[in-house]
């Protein structure tokens, strides 16, 4: 996994690992570098602010890092599990990008009601078996955390399903199919 373009462009970034010491499969499943250049190539291409970004189900971190290495302002980073929380720091270290970014380990869910908005660009990549995803999505379309015709939301899931028209007050704008995956791009 690496950085796609931008300042810090070819940067290796760490992964999760594939097994858990427990031996279980790993949870947190990493944008593919396709998925994540055809996504940023999208936003660029629709003129998309990046001054201040928001990585919801961050994983990693390779979404909020793309965008700042593209020139973003801040990100702020949410993710519940702290391995990946600490995973996302040591990212932020290898890109130098510490100063412009906060973690926020917690539920997403949690954290709509604690961030401060308005973001310019949200970028979402949570667990595709995730029956809460659809409401905790309309919950931030619809919260002081965007602004309809202002932020972008760009919302990563599974290519099976098909995406919603519209999150509140936001519509769907494109939608792009890379393998097993899907990106929703609102505006």
């Amino acid at each position: 996994m690496r950085v796609i373009a931008g300042s810090v462009k070819g940067r290796r970034l760490k992964g999760p690992p594939e097994r858990s010491r427990r031996g279980k499969a790993s949870v947190t499943r990493p944008s593919s570098d396709l998925l994540r250049e055809s996504l940023f190539s999208t936003l660029d291409a629709m003129g998309a602010d990046f001054s201040r970004v928001l990585d919801l189900y961050a994983g990693s971190g390779a979404l909020g890092i793309e965008a700042l290495s593209r020139g973003g302002g801040t990100c702020d980073f949410v993710e519940r599990q702290s391995a990946a929380c600490r995973l996302i720091a040591e990212n932020l270290g290898l890109t130098g990008f510490e100063s412009e970014a906060d973690v926020l380990c917690m539920p997403v869910e949690k954290a709509l009601g604690k961030l401060g908005g308005p973001y310019t660009l949200v970028l979402a990549d949570p667990p595709y078996a995730d029956d809460a995803t659809p409401a905790v999505m309309v919950s931030l379309a619809e919260s002081h955390l965007v602004e309809t015709g202002e932020t972008v939301i760009a919302l990563e899931h599974s290519a099976r399903e098909e995406p919603r028209a519209a999150l509140g007050s936001f519509s769907l704008v494109k939608s792009r199919r890379h393998g097993d995956s899907a990106v929703s791009i609102y505006r």
